[in-house]
């Protein structure tokens, strides 16, 4: 399938977080992976962080980490059903748009792969602060499916869109 905006791509600056009690930078393999695909894409990764599954935190280190240059960010990890998955609260709080087209097509993509289970992910996106912001699972084939069937193809025009 040709994609609607095939040629107008640009490199986009973005930032990589992930929220987790139990990882670090060095093994952040989530992070990494998708520092790599960014990168591979022709897009700026301006950093990466690790940060912990706690709203109050998880909103202080959007405001306070990002580079101004910024124009979209990955969070991933705690995007789950479980009493410490908290990224979703965090950021329905922070949110001026919610794409919620995004969340139902990773989830629909994600039952191909992982059946029922696909239902428990709050997976999301929107806009804060003028910059596109997608939120998935913190598994690398979650990040994998995201940025590959989704975020890739439309990162660009996403972010033209979020200027106007």
């Amino acid at each position: 399938m040709s994609h609607p905006h095939a040629g107008t791509e640009r490199p986009v600056a973005v930032f990589v977080v992930t929220c987790s009690d139990s990882r670090t930078l060095e093994d952040d393999e989530s992070g990494k992976l998708a520092e790599r695909l960014f990168s591979l894409a022709g897009h700026t990764v301006l950093g990466r962080l690790v940060v912990r599954d706690e709203p109050d935190e998880i909103a202080r280190a959007l405001r306070e980490s990002l580079p101004e240059e910024t124009e979209a960010v990955l969070v991933n990890g705690g995007t789950g059903i479980s009493r410490r998955d908290r990224t979703f609260d965090a950021l329905v709080r922070l949110l001026d748009k919610r794409f919620d087209g995004f969340g139902e097509l990773f989830r629909m993509l994600s039952f191909a792969e992982v059946g029922p289970a696909a239902m428990l992910s709050r997976a999301s996106a929107g806009l804060w602060n003028g910059r596109v912001v997608f939120s998935v699972p913190g598994s690398p084939a979650a990040v994998r499916l995201a940025l590959e069937k989704l975020i890739l193809p439309e990162l660009s025009h996403a972010v033209r869109e979020a200027a106007k």
